[in-house]
């Protein structure tokens, strides 16, 4: 892997607008340029009912909203993983303000996977081409005219990517705020082992560092945060502080990892974020539906 964490501009600090869904405790964020009027949307959330198979797009309005009434001009939209616990509105945000969708390359391990445990047949492009761009380690983009770097960070997902712009690095999931720990990593082509590493390496970013989580969930009542930093985390973080052993988190995380179950939105996130977020196109009777495979997960 590429020595991008030790490139971090400390001196550029984008302005991040955190939008919390209490519905899946997830973060999704707009990054402006300090600079200019120009801005990314980082892993925003589409709404579903799920025991009424209905769709709704609240979470991606206010997003969108902020962003006409600000007079931002939207770039990018990131999606640091495939989501196993909430659906993605970048191609619904994208419809109404443009953009490009970005995600890892390593998209194609997931469509693999994911295409065969849900019977997609030959029609599913298994190549990424959903997404208009497929980041590899160290790669650049811009916004404006801050420099963003996607790190390539798997563990939880073999698809997970941290984008670090300026001093702001935005995580997915593979790290919570100190006081939640990590992410799991017993879905399908992760791995414990890959997941310390991967820590390591956002930990390998200077102090300063601001880290933002994709989720939160309020340990022990506390009121939900998703701000914190590098040095926060090194001394702080309930799985992964200074002195934890790679072979210590990994036991750690395994045997944790055996009592969780599945995201309640593990089956619909995944079909439609595996396809850059898109819904399934209509059956013969004209009405769009998802699978449920039996005993397979």
């Amino acid at each position: 892997m590429s020595d991008i964490p030790h490139a971090v501009d400390l001196s550029v600090k984008p302005e991040v607008t955190a939008f919390f869904d209490p519905a899946t405790n997830t973060v999704s964020y707009v990054v402006k340029d300090p600079g200019s009027k120009a801005c990314a949307v980082i892993d925003s959330v589409m709404d579903i009912d799920y025991a009424a198979g209905r769709i709704a797009y609240q979470s991606a309005d206010k997003i969108i909203d902020f962003i006409r009434q600000s007079g931002l001009k939207l770039e990018w939209l990131i999606e640091t993983h495939v989501h196993a616990d909430h659906l993605s509105g970048a191609p619904y945000i994208q419809g109404k303000l443009g953009g490009k969708i970005g995600i890892g390359e390593k998209i194609t391990v997931v469509q693999e996977t994911f295409g065969k445990i849900f019977n997609e047949g030959t029609e599913f492009q298994r190549d990424g081409s959903q997404f208009d761009r497929l980041f590899k380690d160290g790669d650049t983009y811009q916004i404006g005219a801050m420099k963003a770097f996607a790190l390539y960070t798997p563990g939880h997902t073999p698809a997970c990517m941290t984008h670090v712009i300026g001093d702001a690095a935005f995580v997915g999931d593979t790290l919570f705020m100190p006081d939640g720990g990590s992410a799991r990593a017993d879905f399908p082509g992760g791995n414990a082992r890959d997941l310390y590493r991967s820590i390591r390496r956002i930990l390998s970013m200077p102090n300063q560092t601001r880290l933002f989580m994709c989720h939160d969930y309020g340990p022990n009542g506390r009121e939900i945060r998703w701000e914190t930093t590098v040095a926060e985390q090194h001394a702080h973080n309930i799985h992964v502080h200074d002195g934890i052993t790679e072979d210590e988190f990994v036991a750690m995380r395994e045997a944790r990892d055996r009592t969780l179950q599945m995201p309640k939105l593990i089956i619909p996130s995944l079909q439609i974020n595996m396809k850059g977020g898109k819904l399934p196109g209509p059956d013969a009777d004209g009405k769009q539906y998802l699978k449920v495979p039996l005993n397979l997960l």
